[in-house]
């Protein structure tokens, strides 16, 4: 699948003007359906760089706590309803197990937003609790605050997208060595992490205990809460923490890094992981 599109452009600097090509990161439309006793249901509809979309889709489905595992899923695969077949990679169907304790009720998500949703932040937190399913190690991972000035760059250096487009959100997986295990890109910050959280579950990884989640952006409430339901512990961003990110944090005791940045970077509770 292309996840990147050429683009003519007219490029200013200073006094000067020219014409050239610049490499744009692609945006499309992902239709998720499930499916559960032969009945087809709706369940989202999310602006993803296309690739790794069954990833995307586990990821997703795993971390609104519709599966728990990759066994709950029968099959996984595009829709093979119409010709078109660009249409036919944005939509993917998920034939779930009879065994799964799947209520289409539960289709009416909850999104929040600290300035617009209305709930305070121990509301917002309690209704995410009752999705959690990790108790958080609290000696794991264990990493030293040198280790951690050196993901900023190693996840730079991974992210091919980002170095061609500029455009797009990258989420890792580090281990106690500091090595980048495995990364994801997306346009959209939550699928990349999605994407991660389905590759670990493909691999076999979850709860992801033993391993930190490095992302480009900033920490927000929600993806806070897709880490604690990976059962990661150690939660690390390049850019800022949000309120409600850091109160989720302090409740499941999550240690919580912002602003990571060559040799800095704040943390905002549960400093134990860091030796």
């Amino acid at each position: 699948m292309k996840k990147i599109r050429q683009h003519e452009v007219i490029k200013f600097k200073n006094e000067h003007k020219e014409r050239q090509i610049d490499s744009l990161i692609i945006e499309e439309p992902l239709e998720i359906k499930v499916i559960l006793d032969g009945v087809m249901h709706q369940l989202s509809i999310t602006m993803r760089t296309p690739g790794e979309d069954f990833d995307l889709v586990k990821g997703f489905l795993f971390t609104e706590g519709i599966i728990h595992t990759d066994q709950d899923i029968a099959k996984i695969a595009f829709d093979a309803g119409s010709n078109d077949a660009d249409l036919q990679s944005q939509s993917v169907s998920v034939f779930l197990h009879k065994h799964v304790d799947f209520d289409p009720a539960t289709l009416q998500r909850h999104f929040y937003s600290s300035s617009s949703c209305g709930v305070c932040g121990k509301s917002s937190i309690d209704m995410v609790k009752q999705e959690g399913m990790n108790f958080l190690k609290k000696d794991q991972p264990i990493v030293s605050p040198e280790l951690l000035y050196t993901l900023s760059n190693a996840l730079f250096d991974g992210q091919s997208l980002f170095g061609t487009t500029g455009g797009n959100h990258a989420a890792a997986l580090f281990d106690q060595s500091g090595e980048l295990s495995l990364l994801s890109e997306d346009v959209g910050r939550h699928n990349a992490v999605d994407k991660l959280i389905g590759k670990a579950m493909t691999k076999g990884l979850l709860p992801v205990q033993k391993h930190g989640l490095l992302v480009s952006g900033r920490a927000g409430f929600e993806l806070v809460q897709k880490a604690w339901m990976a059962g990661i512990g150690l939660f690390v961003a390049i850019g800022a923490p949000s309120t409600l990110a850091v109160e989720l944090a302090d409740e499941v005791g999550m240690t919580l890094v912002g602003f990571l940045g060559g040799e800095r970077f704040n943390v905002y509770g549960h400093e134990g992981r860091i030796s």
